[in-house]
């Protein structure tokens, strides 16, 4: 029996000013035509169930073109593959504040789709003999040890689920996506599961044996730089969703990879000490020269450390606002030197950053006991640190 496993869609959401002829964001519309990529995967390969593990919109309240669209993409699914089982769980994403709001996602139980969007649930198809535990977010915040324990009595056990696997999120990937609810990974591992379908976090990654997240389809966390590089760290070449043959003695997803509608680069950095803003402008020059196929509708970045601020004032501006306007995102980043200046009257010593006078405002600060202080700065600072300084701009 085989299974397709997809997670994290975030229908709707939308990154830069640009737009398609039709007037949608095209960032909006580049996830749109992931999801629908994914979808004709899925047909092609045709499994016996389909499990979406959570965050199908990128909010708890989408737009009617994104229902539409999504119901649009569900109903061929269901017409192509009608003996399919189809089980969708909510994601923080997809998760009211308020219970009595109710959620958009029952709307596709009228394709015959198995939704779970608040309680635990199991489902059963006796058909596969297939099991399927259901835990969406909402149930993930006050689930029971138990939920995550197989009960060992079908030939198919599988578990979906959309959270935190405490361990996975390190410090350093401020990135990833926040709001999720926190699982112990030893749960599930020890759960006596056929294969545990994870929903939360961007990338492909095994947790355990027979544990996978499924990743997004798009780049669609809050620096898609850090994302880009854990996965080079961790060899996933892209994005894209599993498939998974259960009757396989070892369970071992095969990676299904959607093609991307534009590219992605985060360009080797310049050392700018030293350069004379000619020299920078060369610089700059040739690594934009040197992106395959050119910079035009790509989404690209470029770090340059240790620019004096009147260097960063006389390179060529007309060039950089001509790279922007030719490429769907190009930040070009401007790092100063680290100041220094005198404490006191005599006394020299290092200038306090901004990153270092929040740092010490968030070590301070007031916390609920169950925050960890230690990631609460961490993440803090990291989001300070995105923000991208242009000189004569006001970030």
């Amino acid at each position: 029996m085989r299974l397709a496993h997809l997670g994290d869609i975030h229908l709707g959401y939308r990154q830069f000013y640009r737009q398609t002829a039709a007037g949608i964001n095209q960032r909006e519309a580049d996830v749109a035509n992931a999801f629908r990529r994914a979808i004709d995967g899925v047909i092609l390969a045709a499994p016996q169930a389909v499990i979406v593990a959570g965050d199908l919109f990128h909010a708890v309240r989408p737009s009617n073109q994104s229902i539409v669209f999504c119901f649009r993409e569900f109903q061929r699914l269901r017409t192509a593959l009608p003996e399919t089982k189809v089980i969708l769980i909510a994601g923080n994403h997809d998760t009211p504040r308020a219970t009595e709001t109710g959620s958009i996602l029952r709307l596709f139980s009228e394709l015959g789709i198995d939704v779970v969007a608040d309680q635990a649930e199991d489902l059963y198809y006796p058909d596969l003999d297939l099991l399927v535990r259901a835990l969406p977010h909402q149930a993930v915040v006050s689930a029971d040890k138990l939920q995550f324990r197989a009960p060992r009595k079908h030939r198919y056990e599988v578990l979906a689920v959309h959270g935190e696997v405490e361990g996975v999120f390190q410090f350093d990937n401020w990135w990833t996506e926040p709001g999720g609810a926190l699982i112990d990974g030893s749960e599930l591992t020890h759960g006596g599961w056929r294969y545990v379908a994870l929903g939360h976090y961007h990338v492909m990654r095994e947790v355990g044996p027979g544990v996978w997240y499924a990743g997004a389809l798009d780049y669609v966390t809050l620096n898609v730089w850090g994302e880009l590089e854990e996965q080079r760290k961790s060899g996933v070449k892209g994005k894209g969703w599993l498939l998974v043959d259960l009757d396989r003695e070892v369970v071992a997803p095969e990676r299904q990879y959607v093609a991307a509608s534009r590219g992605f680069y985060d360009l080797k950095y310049i050392q700018g000490r030293d350069l004379s803003a000619a020299e920078l402008d060369a610089e700059i020059a040739a690594r934009l020269a040197a992106v395959p196929g050119g910079i035009a509708d790509q989404v690209v970045r470029l770090r340059v450390f240790d620019i004096p601020r009147h260097v960063a004032r006389e390179i060529d501006h007309a060039a950089v606002r001509a790279a922007k306007a030719a490429a769907l995102h190009f930040h070009l980043d401007l790092r100063r030197p680290d100041a220094a200046r005198s404490i006191g009257v005599e006394a020299p010593g290092p200038r306090q950053t901004l990153a270092d006078t929040l740092r010490a405002f968030l070590a301070r600060r007031p916390l609920p006991e169950q925050i960890d202080r230690d990631r609460f700065v961490a993440r803090g600072v990291a989001l300070l640190e995105a923000v991208p300084y242009e000189p004569g701009g006001t970030g």
